[in-house]
């Protein structure tokens, strides 16, 4: 996410280095790259304008405080400034109203919006505890009520059947008035798209506004047209009471224009992130985390978030208790490695780590191969059970049966082996004693909201990728 923008930005701080003082003629230096990079990434003109401004306002004569040196404290200010820029703080949907409490969704065709309505039902279902209905008011694309009636079976959320033959406001007026006797505590209803922002939608819109009375009307723009998704969102909030936008397909975004663009020119928050395809990747938006990970310093607080809850911790309780009597087996590796895949795998978990932007691609490549994790499962799904606990029996035609039915070739299913032996070997030299006070301490991070048992040390990570010894917070 954001990946040209990071490199970027992580550029133009390097000027700083080795400076003893913030002078104002390396901070222009500095301010200049960051513009720079900015005007890359398809950054609104007026956004990065009144940005920079503010930043050289407050730069120069910046006292540098005990710790740290002159580009951290210039790093610290741009966080700060950035920040305020996309948002300040989190803003979650306001569903605090009598039941059903109604969001309508709409947006331009092509910018994900069906699915990000399916998205939104199983955020608030699993996240929120709620009851959710959805409606498709979309009767002009062909199948649109049917891709929601599947998506709806996927995220196991009711569905209010509609058809091409009624008007968009007479299927609102019905499945609100559905809602209410059923009991949903929210309505989602999706609506028509267009190729661009037309009066014929704003009047349809118009009309369905009127007739649901929604609390929330959220607008979602594709994050890869940059500044341009601003623009489109702007034109819409003129138009309608727009309370918050849905930014789409952050995770092929490489340039981060749009994300910095939008709260600034149309004065409304971004409420969620689509952060991939499948229905559970929407993220709340989070400026002062997005802020972090752009800067390179990772986003330690939302893969916390994202361990507790998608770790299946009684699982990991129970790795964690067979690798202290040293029962570690290949099932219990497999666990892990679909637990990762399950996160969104490596890719997904290391961009969230501090120090990750420095990493060379080479390098990145071969620590993020999602494929890789996946032939490993495979090769461990072709052994038996009792290959799986007593690894020596595997030899000869054993290899070669595993590797033929994985797909895979003998020295695959060599690596593998080498990979847990060494794993094994780690373990016996932890010892007993140590595994069990590292489970104890697992226990306490996880009752105190950190890292869930059988997780990392997320803090020696980050520590090891900065190269900084733990020291400094930043990674320049």
């Amino acid at each position: 996410m954001f990946d040209n923008l990071t490199k970027r930005l992580s550029d133009s701080f390097k000027s700083l280095q080795g400076k003893s003082k913030l002078s104002e003629e390396n901070v222009r230096d500095a301010i200049r790259e960051v513009r720079r990079a900015l005007l890359e990434a398809d950054v609104a003109i007026d956004v990065i304008k009144v940005f920079l401004e503010q930043v050289q306002k407050e730069a120069i004569g910046l006292k540098v405080r005990e710790g740290l040196n002159p580009s951290q404290e210039f790093i610290k200010l741009v966080e700060s400034e950035l920040t305020k820029v996309i948002g300040s703080t989190n803003e979650s949907l306001q569903l605090n109203t009598q039941p059903p409490a109604v969001v309508m969704v709409a947006g331009l065709q092509g910018a994900g919006k069906t699915t990000s309505v399916a998205k939104l039902a199983l955020y608030l279902k699993e996240r929120e505890k709620k009851k959710v209905l959805m409606v498709s008011a979309d009767v002009y694309r062909p199948a649109a009520i049917e891709q929601l009636r599947v998506l709806s079976e996927q995220v196991g959320v009711d569905f209010f059947a509609s058809t091409i033959n009624q008007s968009p406001e007479r299927i609102v007026q019905e499945a609100k008035s559905y809602a209410q006797k059923q009991f949903y505590d929210v309505l989602l209803i999706d609506t028509a798209g267009r190729l661009h922002v037309d009066e014929q939608m704003m009047s349809e819109i118009k009309v369905l506004q009127r007739t649901a009375k929604p609390i929330e009307t959220l607008f979602v723009v594709d994050s890869m047209t940059g500044q341009d998704a601003a623009h489109t969102a702007k034109s819409f909030a003129d138009a309608l009471p727009l309370t918050g936008v849905i930014l789409t397909k952050t995770d092929g975004d490489a340039r981060g224009g749009a994300a910095l663009s939008v709260r600034h020119i149309t004065g409304k928050p971004i409420k969620f992130l689509g952060v991939g395809e499948k229905v559970d990747e929407l993220e709340p938006f989070h400026p002062d985390r997005i802020v972090s990970r752009l800067l390179g310093m990772g986003d330690v607080l939302s893969l916390v978030e994202e361990i507790s809850r998608k770790v299946d911790h009684k699982k990991a309780q129970q790795s964690a208790k067979k690798m202290a009597k040293g029962q570690f087996d290949l099932s219990d590796m497999r666990d892990q490695l679909l637990q990762m895949e399950q996160m969104g795998g490596m890719e997904s978990l290391m961009g969230k780590l501090p120090g990750m932007g420095q990493i060379p691609d080479s390098v990145k490549n071969q620590i993020l191969g999602g494929a890789q994790t996946k032939q490993m499962v495979a090769i461990i799904n072709s052994m038996t059970t009792k290959e799986r606990t007593h690894i020596k029996l595997i030899k000869g035609s054993r290899k070669s049966r595993i590797a033929n039915g994985s797909g895979t070739n003998v020295q695959a299913v060599n690596k593998l082996l080498k990979q847990f032996e060494k794993m094994q070997k780690q373990m016996k030299k932890m010892g007993g004693s140590k595994m069990k006070k590292m489970m104890a301490q697992m226990n306490q991070m996880q009752e105190s909201g950190q890292s869930p048992a059988g997780m990392p040390d997320l803090s020696k990570i980050t520590n090891g990728l900065s190269g900084n010894g733990g020291g400094n917070k930043f990674p320049f």
